[in-house]
């Protein structure tokens, strides 16, 4: 239900806040107390609460306001959210009330990812609970930073200071643990029954000096930073009028201009801005976040919904792997190999679970490597779609930061976008030269093979950094040349002194190193060479990626041992430094390793010695480049 309550609705700044907490712990009292002592009923609406009330036989309840449907007075609790506004002297808010109750999170979930702010409901006697210390991760998880405790019946726990503040510790050290700022937890004392301390200050609570619940709203911070950002607009659709192609979407960051030029994503593809159209009035030059607007452009490009537009200059990432903090709504597990589909923004993608990194307890937020994510249960996910996905992590932008998963057509999941670990995949998909043309050589691939006596292609060793790949790389290399055929080793040091002298180890580097040796790899092969490329290349899409440029020429060789086995040997001492923090994003230890899934050959070095996976490796290239 969403009731219009002040005449001042289109003066004041708005601002939402989500009212949540335990089941019975008063929600939804505490918010009809708040509308009535801020004068924001209707008139009439308190005489029919009452007349209500009577007519049941039942003491009158603030909460009648919030609870519209006919379930929720029966069963005495909130199953939808509510949605009421009223108004302070400085802006208005939209209060959000969202059930307690463990069987309706998924709306709790819709209420609170719609809120600048949020009041949590804790009973004084009860103290927290698990649902509280639920709600309270919740909060964190979808992006709530402002939190009001209103440490509520304060009556019936004789206004006890010493117990409200045993109330205040436990609670602010959760929240803490969490990341919030302590600082900015504001902990009110309250009876919203009566009102106190809700928008007028209780006698009965004097020892409290504090902000009244009012006065803490009010304190709220209206963040702009969106404005201010990169231009984020997610197409909603692309309408035809007249001769006129007009691109729909509302402005999510940043902002636009006629001109601007916009590159869409993840298509890749650029036009300019013609025209910036609203509805119901005249074309702007320019519009902000907030805004929704249509763009017509000077190019006819194919532009559909879900693709991301932004300026050249400032891209999102684009992936086909990512993690997400994950909140699990779902009747069925989520289990690895599971697919959903899952929106971001106004886009719709097909993932499939990759890995379930850990499931977390709300209650002491230990951990455990269980790999089943049961329902209304918290865990961190790594998900891999077929396609690119246009993102961006959610401390970068809280819109396409977010992801929800869909399966029957029903909400199943929610969580937060985290790309630590992995690369943005941008670079190796842009293409940035134009007016340039392949050449073709004269001489075929098919006669360099008959002169060499053998095929050409690539060996491509993948694997955890110590496991052995540069170790087998040299002395295959020299065992191949030993019987007159034409074999090259590309490694990571040697490349690093030239090629990519130019690149460091960050993600973004990391994937662009891995790119030109992939380019350089192929032509050695179409030059009639068998390369040997010794990488961790620790992402799986880079090593498709090569392997789609270069065909069935592409082998892809798993040199295969446990990291304990490669912390062991540590040859570089790579392995200490990254455990002492000295080396950051390092494989096997603060980076992750994707594993080959059908690798053409795999070499386990931690069960074999040097010489028989020599062995092996050279009976493989004879069997499979022997003409």
């Amino acid at each position: 239900m969403n009731l219009q309550t002040t005449e001042t609705a289109n003066v004041l700044p708005q601002f939402s806040v989500v009212i949540v907490g335990h089941v019975d712990h008063g929600k939804s009292t505490l918010v009809g107390r708040l509308i009535h002592d801020t004068g924001g009923l209707l008139e009439g609406k308190l005489e029919a609460l009452k007349q209500m009330s009577s007519k049941r036989g039942m003491p009158f309840e603030w909460a009648f306001l919030l609870d519209a449907f006919q379930a929720e007075r029966d069963q005495g609790i909130t199953i939808d959210t509510s949605q009421i506004r009223f108004s302070s002297k400085t802006r208005e808010y939209l209060v959000i009330d969202a059930p307690g109750h463990q069987e309706f999170l998924k709306n709790m979930v819709t209420g609170a990812s719609a809120a600048e702010g949020a009041v949590l409901v804790i009973d004084a006697v009860e103290g927290v609970r698990e649902q509280t210390r639920r709600h309270g991760y919740l909060l964190q998880l979808l992006g709530v930073r402002q939190v009001i405790v209103a440490v509520n019946k304060m009556d019936l726990a004789e206004f006890s200071q010493q117990r409200f503040d045993e109330v205040r510790d436990e609670v602010v050290a959760y929240l803490g643990s969490l990341g919030f700022d302590r600082a900015s937890i504001e902990v009110v004392p309250v009876v919203a029954r009566d009102g106190d301390n809700i928008a007028a200050r209780s006698a009965r609570i004097g020892w409290y000096k504090g902000p009244i619940l009012l006065e803490a709203l009010n304190n709220f911070k209206k963040f702009d930073a969106y404005a201010k950002g990169s231009l984020r607009l997610p197409v909603q659709d692309v309408y035809k009028f007249d001769e006129r192609r007009i691109v729909a979407g509302r402005i999510e960051r940043g902002s636009v201009e006629v001109g601007d030029k916009l590159v869409f994503s993840p298509s890749g593809k650029t036009a300019r801005v013609k025209s910036i159209e609203t509805w119901h009035a005249d074309a702007k030059t320019s519009a902000s976040a907030g805004e929704s607007v249509g763009l017509t452009l000077d190019t006819e490009i194919f532009v559909e919904r879900g693709q991301v537009a932004s300026l050249e200059t400032s891209r999102p990432m684009l992936t086909n792997i990512f993690r997400a903090n994950l909140f699990w709504l779902g009747r069925k597990p989520l289990v690895e190999g599971s697919r959903y589909r899952m929106q971001i923004g106004t886009a719709q993608y097909v993932v499939q679970v990759e890995t379930v990194e850990k499931i977390v307890d709300v209650n002491d937020l230990a951990s455990s490597d269980s790999k089943t994510l049961e329902r209304n249960g918290v865990g961190v996910v790594v998900f891999r779609s077929r396609g690119m996905i246009a993102l961006d992590p959610f401390m970068t932008d809280t819109n396409i930061g977010r992801c929800v998963l869909i399966e029957d057509f029903s909400i199943v999941g929610g969580g937060l976008i985290d790309m630590a670990g992995f690369p943005d995949q941008s670079a190796t998909h842009a293409i940035r030269s134009h007016n340039i043309q392949q050449v073709d050589h004269r001489i075929s691939q098919q006669e360099r093979w008959k002169m060499n006596g053998h095929k050409s292609g690539i060996l491509w060793f993948t694997g955890l950094p110590g496991a052995g790949k540069s170790t087998l790389a040299l002395l295959l290399e020299h065992e191949l040349t030993r019987r007159g055929m034409h074999a090259y080793v590309l490694d990571g040091d040697n490349i690093r002194h030239g090629l990519a002298s130019d690149l460091g180890f960050s993600q973004k580097d990391r994937a662009e190193n891995i790119r030109r040796v992939g380019e350089v790899a192929k032509l050695f092969a179409e030059s009639g060479t068998i390369v040997i490329s010794s990488f961790i290349s620790p992402y799986r899409n880079d090593r498709d990626w090569i392997r789609s440029g270069a065909s069935e020429n592409f082998h892809e060789i798993f040199v295969s041992a446990p990291v304990e086995v490669c912390e062991e040997r540590d040859p570089k001492g790579h392995y200490k430094k990254a455990r002492a923090g000295e080396i950051a994003e390092f494989t096997g230890v603060s980076a992750p390793y994707e594993r080959p899934l059908a690798p053409e050959m795999t070499i386990d070095t931690a069960k074999h010695s040097v010489e028989e996976c020599i062995g092996m490796l050279t009976d493989y290239v004879v069997r499979e480049f022997k003409l």
